[in-house]
């Protein structure tokens, strides 16, 4: 560092505007010896040379770099210290705070995207997974009906970090379920039996994978499965009637379980 101090030397406030430190670090690096300045005004005001300066600089670039500051002194200072080496380990230790970074920002994007998009899945792996009837853009639509709720927040959060097998896992139990509801109907189970309780509670679990459920939540959902053409579609094509079946089963197991489910909201 070329020496731009003048024979004054440079107080605490050109110095730590120069190095981009603060004076209050300058003061405590001066009171534990790690830098002081040679220099002193008539006043008692600090002065740093041009040596101070260099010293100062390889402090600011050591504790950039993560040295604490005993290990600063001792690289500084200290014969015995074998600096490469202690360089080296320290290199060692940003490379790996490196890899940590780009793993957490790959994790962010990975986040980002699925609030934007709900499933990181290709239109291929799509239908793959969800079956030919997925409606690659029922995320989207999803996502602006729902996006500003927290349910939605939930679900693009285990949306980011599943993958594809987690995703068939999700499906095979979402599909085992259905068909056991269609087959607990035909077999008239009615609901508020202990068997169609099981299958409430087994919703509740299954749906979880989206986002938690409680069982007021479950009612107003139990409705709109037979109130909404989508979802009344998709569950009277598995068995007609079926979307009506479950609805009395939530209800009643709702009731079971104090719910009043004609004043259930979604809470």
């Amino acid at each position: 560092m070329p020496d731009t101090t003048g024979a004054a030397g440079l107080t605490v406030g050109q110095v730590a505007a120069r190095l981009d430190v603060t004076v209050r670090a300058l003061h405590h690096w001066d009171e534990i010896g790690l830098a002081r300045p040679s220099l002193r005004t008539a006043g008692g005001y600090r002065l740093y040379t041009a040596a101070d300066l260099e010293r100062l600089h390889r402090v600011v670039v050591y504790r950039e770099i993560g040295l604490g500051l005993d290990r600063i002194r001792a690289v500084l200072d200290d014969p015995a210290v074998d600096v490469p080496a202690a360089l080296r380990a320290q290199r060692a230790q940003v490379t790996a705070r490196v890899e940590r970074l780009q793993r957490l920002g790959t994790g962010l994007d990975r986040m980002i995207d699925a609030h934007e998009r709900g499933v990181l899945l290709s239109v291929e792996q799509q239908a793959e997974i969800f079956g030919p009837a997925w409606d690659p853009e029922g995320p989207a639509k999803a996502r602006a009906r729902y996006g500003d709720t927290t349910q939605w927040r939930q679900y693009a959060e285990r949306a980011a970090t599943r993958s594809l097998e987690e995703w068939r896992a999700v499906t095979d139990a979402t599909n085992a379920l259905d068909g056991d509801l269609a087959s607990a109907m035909d077999a008239g189970v009615a609901p508020g039996t202990p068997e169609a309780d099981a299958l409430v509670d087994r919703h509740r679990a299954v749906f979880a994978a989206y986002f938690p459920l409680s069982r007021e939540m479950q009612v107003v959902l139990a409705r709109t499965y037979e109130s909404d053409p989508g979802f009344a579609a998709h569950y009277d094509g598995i068995r007609p009637g079926l979307a009506a079946w479950f609805r009395r089963a939530v209800d009643a197991s709702a009731r079971a379980h104090g719910v009043d489910p004609d004043a259930a909201t979604w809470r």
